[in-house]
């Protein structure tokens, strides 16, 4: 087998959405050396979608279906999985992954949350969990939860602790920010009011805080969420430095809402944690606008030049 392990392997994700067509453009708009680059798709779904200017080393995964923009299928979610397994074989530098539906895998039997679960699965060893974290420029939130109901979100004091020392070891190890400065969102309105609106905050947030500090890591109370983020939205806008180094939020939407609204297309979605680091856009398959080539690579372009920084 060739050897990965200074490449990046990106792969084109469902082919029935729009992954494809967002990797061959983003490619031929940055036009990369081949011998960075080694793609995980099929021939027949790339030509199905456009022709990249530059002629990357392509691992073949069979797909002998037909490829029909918009829709739904095991079909389509099992390349989807075989890719991802692929891509965790070869072990390359990074990977960068075009979007995927759960759906389809799911009709495929592949029962996971998302891309990040995958890679986790045939990737971690040695009691290594991924982490989800969504970065634009210096602007980044890790998600103590990630693709679950609302009512589902759940936190103890020792899931807290460990995400963040996972952070922390990926800013020192991977970013060389010796000692970064992390904000911590509460999970109820107001940090729960002194108890009045939830006890989370008094009895497992701020305890599991107070171990982190001892730990050496700069990390904040639990701050209210709706008014954590008011600074550095404001601060991304205008240019200037973020207030912290990476806000931690509770669950989905309560960190990914203040990051897309401000930077929707310049948004990285990155699996941490593991021996590879995974990047890929901050959207998901836009079937309603697949096969239309109206898609834009804004996104996917970030992911894979995120790889070079």
């Amino acid at each position: 087998m060739n050897n990965y392990s200074e490449k990046i392997a990106i792969l084109t994700g469902d082919p029935n959405g729009i992954g494809t067509e967002i990797t061959i453009k983003a490619l031929n708009l940055l036009n990369l050396p081949p011998k960075n680059i080694v793609i995980i798709s099929n021939q027949k779904v790339i030509n199905t979608y456009g022709k990249l200017n530059i002629d990357y080393e392509l691992i073949n995964i069979d797909y002998p279906h037909a490829i029909e923009p918009g829709k739904i299928s095991a079909e389509a979610g099992n390349f989807s999985y075989e890719c991802l397994k692929k891509a965790c074989e070869i072990k390359p530098k990074f990977i960068v992954t075009a979007p995927t539906s759960k759906e389809a895998m799911h009709l495929a039997g592949h029962k996971f949350n998302g891309q990040t679960e995958v890679l986790e699965k045939f990737l971690a060893h040695d009691g290594q969990k991924a982490e989800m974290l969504f970065v634009s420029k210096d602007f980044r939130v890790l998600l103590l939860t990630r693709h679950i109901a609302l009512k589902d979100v759940s936190l103890t004091k020792e899931i807290l602790i460990e995400k963040v020392e996972r952070l922390r070891n990926y800013f020192q190890n991977k970013l060389y920010i010796k000692k970064p400065a992390f904000a911590l969102c509460a999970l109820n309105p107001h940090a729960g009011e002194n108890g009045i609106l939830g006890k989370e905050e008094l009895e497992i947030m701020t305890p599991a805080v107070e171990i982190i500090r001892t730990r050496g890591i700069n990390i904040t109370n639990p701050l209210p969420a709706d008014t954590a983020f008011i600074k550095g939205v404001q601060n991304y806008i205008k240019g200037d430095k973020i207030p912290y180094d990476c806000y931690i939020a509770c669950y989905h939407d309560q960190g990914l809402i203040p990051i897309k609204s401000v930077a929707s297309q310049k948004t990285v979605n990155m699996t941490i944690g593991l021996d590879v680091i995974r990047t890929s856009p901050c959207h998901g398959t836009a079937f309603d606008i697949a096969g239309k080539n109206i898609a834009n690579p804004e996104s996917m372009i970030e992911a894979i030049k995120t790889c070079f920084v």
